[in-house]
């Protein structure tokens, strides 16, 4: 190889490496960046997890790839409902991807928590959640929502938190319940690379939610009106089948 030739290449060879030295180096240090930001503002018990008005809980599927039910989408309901019945928050706003007829994360979640005893008048759907982003956007432009207690796992807090400070949102995070399962890792690797591209959307190319439409704060009933209702419900649910069965009772 002609030496004038060789050097040509070796130069490329040092120019393609300090880019790719300062690409790992921008990578992992907005990734530290995010995670100092917010690491303050998480908290890794639901006993510690606020108190506060709402409580906006990230959608995601039902079902893992093999068929079984997804361990991030039962720490999430669970910790919403158990915040919920501890009285730490009075209002869920439930934000998930409902891009099609067949998928509906938001109404899957309002069937699980309405399980858990949590009452509907407790819980609004957001049915364009369909990303971290878009909930975000959403929950304020939207719902009017500025301040929240975010509900998803560990790893997913500190890009939402990021996010819902930029929107201009005051959150803290509630670190829903986890247990060891398979694809976690990928999971956690994947949001390395998703808090990089989030200081893309809301810093270089100014991203926009997919659909926002008119504003429609949330109607909190306060608990004490629930309760009532509730009370008043399952009394006329009482009379009705009484009624029922006199009428049905041989004479």
């Amino acid at each position: 190889m002609p030496i004038s030739l060789w050097k040509g290449v070796r130069g490329l060879l040092m120019s393609l490496g300090v880019l790719a030295l300062l690409a790992i180096l921008l990578f992992v240090g907005a990734n530290l960046w995010m995670l100092a930001e917010t690491r303050e503002r998480i908290d890794h018990g639901l006993s510690q997890c606020g108190p506060e008005r709402v409580a906006i809980v990230f959608g995601t599927s039902h079902w893992t790839r093999s068929g079984k039910r997804n361990p991030h989408f039962e720490g999430r309901m669970q910790a919403a409902a158990r915040l919920y019945r501890s009285e730490r928050v009075q209002h869920l706003l439930l934000s998930g991807d409902n891009s099609t007829r067949y998928y509906n994360e938001p109404v899957t979640m309002w069937r699980d928590l309405r399980g858990r005893a949590v009452p509907d008048a407790a819980m609004t759907l957001d049915y364009a959640g369909f990303s971290t982003f878009d909930t975000l956007s959403r929950a304020r432009g939207v719902f009017d929502v500025d301040r929240a207690l975010l509900v998803t796992q560990s790893w997913h807090l500190p890009r939402a938190l990021f996010i819902a400070e930029a929107l201009g949102i005051e959150a803290r995070g509630c670190a829903a319940p986890e247990r060891p399962t398979e694809g976690v890792l990928w999971l956690k690797a994947r949001e390395w690379v998703a808090r990089v591209a989030t200081l893309g959307d809301l810093y270089v190319w100014g991203r926009e939610p997919h659909f926002l439409g008119p504003e429609e704060p949330l109607q909190i009933v306060p608990r004490a009106a629930i309760s009532a209702a509730d009370a008043s419900s399952a009394a006329d649910t009482a009379r009705e089948s009484a009624s029922d069965s006199a009428s049905s009772t041989p004479r």
